[in-house]
Order: structure tokens, then sequence, then C-alpha cells
């Protein structure tokens, strides 16, 4: 049976095939509209099942719950009227672009999706130039469209202009649209007449999305590019690929090959093919599909499934890997040295999380690590602080224990002038109009530069402003932002381009730090005093040490305290014992907010239960004698 044969035991030609990837800014619904194409294509047997599936069933992993975003990419396999339709949910955050990039190459169209209200966004462009570039025509989903605010043709209008600005062909500027509400599962052609279901966006799909090209549909010709790497705790290391040319057969003997690696042989243990939320075993799939297999030791992603039939003499040439964005930010990830580590984690040694973090790469394709100097202490780099702290809470819950160190950019050369580039970053904010004037002043801070601001159309009062900024003064800026607005901005930003480095320093955070003057546990005494100097982070009986970070300085400058003291008991009854002063609630730092807060001296504990900042006691040498 062909691997696209479904329920009637008819194969499905290529032409019944559709590849496409969900694509968009953050939190325009490319998952809830996903949501809404799964249940209305007979996925749950019936409703109580679809119940306990929940809402976004493809946001599976619990910081993508947790989160609200999507992380990691994924596929599923929908039938519609005979088409059999490959559908993969991407991430929207600019930190996850790796994921798109890498998804891309199974495509063969791409949903731009684009909210009601707010139009293209920056990752909106990010993401689009990279399908146009590979010749990929976009279907436009205007969804969101049941908000009150729902600004349909203007939004279509800037989505075409977005178009134009990205050079994209006639072909590819002639897209369809169909407008969409994901959460009331609602499509139409037209704003004002929607469908009771998304019935004409899964046409609008068959119609306008290309089937898949093959040139060659012989055996020999086998090409499948690795897209994707799945784990089964029994069958191992699993590859997701796209057969681009040829077919490919239940064990059949194959080789993985890479233009800067030596060849690997075996045989297809099993094969499998996308359907609905889960994977079916098949005999046989032929190119256009996206197939899974297993029994192949060392696949990795950029690897090209060819066949070894003849001892490969026959085989078809490796596809060019996938190339992705180099990254931008930087951190150093090693082994927690603090007088209190040891005690909670399982996975403690230098070895374990070499181990670890050299695993993620497997499937992290934007991501890198390095060997450092020091043998305990390894440099991870990625797009950005997002995602290397997603990185650091997936390794938390897992039971290691870490020594974070605060996160830097990443330099680099210029080939023809000689001089440092540094990585900037272009940022969108919306805030109400009162709070325009803190906003403009913090990023002016940060060596920001003006580049466009006024007011969103109707009659909402937010403000836009747009900026270019370096890469170095966004690390930490978000917090300053939210503080200055009381909450109410919403930034967005993407990579913008490598330019030359600003030599002056740009401002990080203007107060320093409450150390711990002793060690031993925190006294409600003792934080009774200390609390007068600043925001505290520690409770009555919290451990700490000589060093440790208990709270932040009212001013500039690091000031230790010491809240370990206990009241001197006596047998004099003191004129003031019944007046107390209470205790402030600490403050409640979350990973990203203590990674924003380090300072280039200080670094940070994490364990499975609790984040410790404190300063790093081999910088402190360094800092006394620059003083003497």
């Amino acid at each position: 049976m062909s691997a696209v044969a479904e329920e009637s035991g008819v194969a499905a030609s290529v032409d019944k095939i559709r590849n496409i990837a969900v694509i968009a800014h953050v939190d325009h619904g490319k998952t809830t509209l996903v949501d809404a194409l799964i249940r209305q294509s007979g996925v749950f047997r019936d409703a109580s099942q679809a119940t306990d599936a929940g809402e976004r069933v493809m946001d599976s992993e619990d910081q993508e719950k947790e989160r609200g975003i999507t992380i990691l990419s994924k596929n599923l396999a929908v039938m519609r009227n005979g088409y059999k339709i490959n559908i993969m949910d991407t991430p929207g955050h600019a930190d996850f672009g790796g994921e798109v990039e890498r998804v891309l190459n199974m495509c063969d169209g791409v949903l731009l999706l684009v909210d009601s209200v707010e139009g293209p966004k920056p990752q909106t462009r990010f993401v689009l130039d990279k399908a146009l570039q590979k010749g990929m025509k976009a279907l436009v989903v205007v969804n969101k469209i049941d908000r009150p605010s729902a600004r349909p043709d203007y939004v279509v209008d800037k989505v075409f202009d977005l178009f134009c600005e990205l050079g994209a062909s006639d072909e590819q500027t002639d897209f369809r649209v169909v407008y969409a509400s994901g959460l009331q599962g609602k499509a139409g052609n037209s704003p004002e007449e929607l469908d009771k279901d998304m019935g004409p966006l899964f046409d609008a799909v068959i119609e306008s999305i290309d089937s898949p090209t093959v040139e060659k549909k012989e055996p020999a010709a086998l090409q499948a590019l690795i897209s994707n790497i799945d784990f089964d705790q029994f069958k191992g290391k699993m590859g997701i690929a796209r057969i681009t040319n040829g077919c490919v057969k239940l064990n059949q003997p194959v080789a993985l090959v890479h233009p800067d690696k030596p060849k690997r042989t075996g045989r297809l243990g099993n094969l499998y093919v996308f359907d609905n939320l889960g994977k079916k075993e098949v005999t046989e799939a032929a190119a256009g599909e996206i197939i899974m297999f297993a029994g192949l030791d060392g696949v990795e992603i950029g690897d090209t499934l060819v066949t070894n039939e003849n001892g490969g003499n026959d085989a078809a040439e490796p596809l060019p890997p996938i190339a992705v964005e180099q990254p931008t930010v930087r951190m150093t990830i090693g082994v927690n040295k603090s007088p209190l580590a040891g005690r909670e984690g399982k996975f403690l040694t230098s070895r374990m999380i070499r181990d670890r973090l050299f695993k993620e790469l497997d499937r992290n394709v934007a991501l890198q690590v390095e060997e450092t100097e020091s043998a305990d202490r390894y440099m991870v780099s990625g797009r950005g602080q997002l995602h290397l702290t997603v990185l650091v809470e997936t390794m938390r819950r897992e039971g290691f224990e870490l020594e974070v160190g605060p996160p830097t950019v990443i330099l680099k050369e210029n080939e023809e002038t000689g001089g440092m580039e540094e990585p900037w970053e272009s940022v969108e904010v919306r805030v109400p109009e009162e709070y325009v004037g803190g906003v403009i002043d913090l990023l002016n801070q940060r060596k920001g530069e003006l580049q466009d601001m006024g007011l969103e159309d109707g009659d909402s009062g937010v403000t836009i402003i747009k900026y270019l900024v370096p890469t170095r003064g966004m690390l930490g800026l978000r917090s300053s932002l939210l503080t200055a607005t009381r909450g109410t901005a919403i930034t967005d930003s993407v990579f913008d381009s490598y330019r030359p480095k600003i030599k002056d320093e740009i401002q990080g955070r203007d107060k320093g730090s409450l150390l711990a003057f002793a060690d031993g546990a925190t006294t409600s005494f003792g934080l009774e005093g200390a609390q007068e100097r600043g925001k505290l982070f520690c409770s009555p009986g919290d451990e700490v040490y000589k060093g440790m970070i208990v709270g932040i300085h009212q001013r500039p400058g690091d000031l230790e305290v010491n809240i370990c003291k206990t009241k001197q008991l006596t047998n004099m009854r003191s004129a003031t014992k019944g007046i107390t002063t209470g205790i402030v609630a600490p403050v409640d730092m979350s990973l990203d907010a203590c990674v924003e807060y380090l300072a280039a001296d200080e670094i940070l504990e994490v364990t499975p239960s609790l984040f410790r900042m404190s300063k790093n006691p081999s910088m402190a040498g360094k800092k006394n004698k620059g003083k003497k």
C-alpha cells in the first residue's frame, strides 16, 4: 500500500497532497486556528474526546502551555475531500525563527496569518521573507475577524505593501485572502459573510497552494532532506523528512549523506506517515509525502536520505543542507559551584551537562555550543534571551543544577573594514499616549535610533513607536519598559542587521544589589532592618551565603546587609516591645526576570526548585584590584 493510501485503500497521487506551514507574528492565533482545522477534520471520535484534548492541542509541551506561546514546530495531517493536507504549526516569536526556517524545507506553500486589527508585524516580515525567497505562494488569512475593531481592508493593503517591499514576484503578490475566526471556527471569502465552519479555508488551501513538485519518481532517484528529529523510547532516534524525488520502501537499503560528513548506511526498520495528530506505519512512501523513519543511527538535521541499492552507485546527490540565521546572544552554562550546591539536583557534573547540551544540538538547529577555557563551563549561543532561557528552564525541570552567566551579544568583524560590528534589532512598542515620553527616554538611554512614531489608526489612543536598538541595549529592557508604562507596553522585536559597534557603554540597570553579609538562615529581625534599604527576594528561614544577592538596592552601588542577625535577648523589658513593623512580601523572581537582572559581574544559580543570584567569585579579585 502506498504511503498516501487512506481509508478507502486507494493510493492518492502527488496531486492530492498539500504541504503547508502556518506562519505569523506571535499571538496572531496560529495554534488556535490549527485547533479549529483539527476539530473540523474528524480527528476526534466525538465531542467528549475533543473536550478531553483541551484548547491549543498542538502546544503540548509544559512550557508552551504556561507561557502561551509555541516553541517547537509540529506536524499533523488531515484529510479533506480526498486531499491529504500536511500542516506544520510554527512558533511566532523571533527567538525561535530557526524552527520556521527548518520547517519551510518541508512545505510547498504557507498560510500567512495576520491579525485583523494589528496587521503585519516585525516577525510577519521575517517569516514571510524566508518563504518568498524559496519561491512559495502564500495564502493570506485575516484572523480574529470577529474583533469589534477589525479593519480587514486596511490589513490586506498593508500585507500587499509588505509583499512588494520584500520583492515578491507578480504571481506571489496575487495572493488569495480568506477571512477567519479561529476561536469561533468560522471562515469565509468576505469579512461580512462567514460560513459556519472552516470549509472556505480548506477549499482555498486545496485551490491556491501548489501540489508538491516532483522531477523524478523512480526509486533510484530518492532524495529526502531531514528537517526534524524525534525520539522514541524503543526505536531510538527518528528522522522526519519530505521526499523530494523518488520513493522509499520499508527495509530498503538506504544511506544518509551530507556534503561535509562521511556516508552512513543502513536499512529502514520502520516507516511512518503523519495521520491526524499521530502517525501510522506504512510499507512505501512516494515523492511529495512527509515521512518519519527509524533504523538509522546518527541521523541528523540537514542529512539527505538516498538509496543504497547496488552499493549506492545509482544514488542521487545530497540536497543542500538547511541554512539558518546565525545566533546573536550567548551565555555560559556550567556546574553549580555555590556553597548550597548539590542539595536538590539529580544531574550535577560537567559531563552530564555537556552531554545534555550537545544532545540539544540534534534538534535545535539555531543553537550553538562551544567548549571554553574552563572544563566545567560551556558557551551556549542562540537567537535571543528567550531562546536560551527556555533551554535552561527545560534542563532545570529535568533535574539539572546549573550556574548561568549573564547574556552577552556576539560581535563579529567586518571583513572589508576590519571594524567590529554588533547586532541591532528592529523594535516596535505599542503604548498609551501618556507613557510615550518614558518609553522614548528609555530607548534613547539604550542608544536606540528613532525610525517612526505615530498614533495607531482608530480611536484607541495608542501610539506606535519604532526604533532600531543595539541588542546589547535590549538585554534587560523589557522589565524597565513595563515598569515605566505600568505594564501597558507591548514590545515586539526582531533581528535587523549587524552594524558598527557603539564605542560608549550602554546603560544597564540603575540600581545596585543587596548582598548577604554572612552564611546562614534569614531571620525576621534581620529582614526587618534590611527591607528599608530596598526590595528583598528572601523570606524568613531561607538559606543564604556570603555574596548572594538578596534584594535590589534603592540606590546605585551594592550594599552588604546582615539578614541573618538575631535579636539580643535580655531580661530587660523594652518600652517599645509591642511595636512591630512587619515584613514586606519578597519580590518573586522568575527565571526570565533573574537573567534580565544579572549584571556583568553576577551569576545565576539554577536548581530544580530555586533561583539564587550572587556575585561572581572569579571576578571579585579583579574588581578589588581596580579600586586600589
